[in-house]
């Protein structure tokens, strides 16, 4: 069963569409998976992989990248793989070509949240084993799914901490080093003044020794 579905910017994991189960009991359990889906947006990045399944308690994350835009789906860990990146596939393409030339030129959170008419629509035809689309998803052998990434979101997630920290040591060691090259060169500029100053000294000694003698 698709518990939550949601798509985001991929650049700053911006979250453009959202929509979860109806039923309010499951909806406030599923609010610390969609928490969790959004923290995992702002870890991914141009070298995450492009399909990946993660764990996550007793349920399964799929996420797909197309493009600029990411499409995530929680599942029930007994909801076919196959047919969860098929309705990714499905949805990605939906989406694409209603919004592909407007994803980054959004600002606010759910600005396309309309969509969630067409992803309900295609969650129902993917949950019906009688649908033409769910079983042609079934028979789809163009992706061998079992080949896609499996982790686990702890694992996920603390590992873009630890890249997040060391983009910033590595940023402080930049500046750094900025700021040794600027303050090398004022202190060789300065040393070179002294040493015309000196210079100029030195000569006037001279001639004020040659002129007395």
């Amino acid at each position: 069963m698709v518990l939550l579905t949601m798509i985001a910017r991929l650049a700053d994991g911006l979250p453009l569409a959202a929509t979860m189960r109806d039923d309010e009991q499951s909806g406030r359990s599923i609010l610390e998976y969609q928490n969790q889906a959004k923290m995992l947006f702002r870890k991914l990045g141009p070298q995450s992989p492009l399909r990946c399944t993660i764990e996550t308690g007793p349920y399964l994350f799929h996420y797909l990248i197309e493009k600029e835009a990411c499409y995530l789906v929680l599942c029930e860990r007994n909801y076919s793989k196959r047919v969860a990146y098929s309705y990714l596939e499905d949805i990605a393409q939906e989406f694409d070509a209603q919004y592909g030339k407007k994803i980054n030129t959004v600002t606010r959170p759910y600005s396309f949240i309309e969509f969630d008419t067409y992803i309900q629509k295609a969650k129902k035809a993917f949950s019906d084993n009688r649908s033409r689309r769910n079983m042609s998803a079934l028979n789809n052998q163009l992706h061998d799914v079992t080949r896609i990434m499996v982790q686990n979101i702890d694992d996920v997630l603390s590992r873009g901490a630890m890249l997040s920290e060391l983009d910033t040591k590595t940023q402080n060691l930049s500046m750094l080093s900025q700021k040794y090259r600027k303050d090398a060169t004022h202190l060789n500029s300065k040393s070179m003044y002294i040493k015309a100053v000196a210079g100029i000294v030195a000569f006037l000694v001279f001639l004020l020794y040659f002129f007395i003698l």
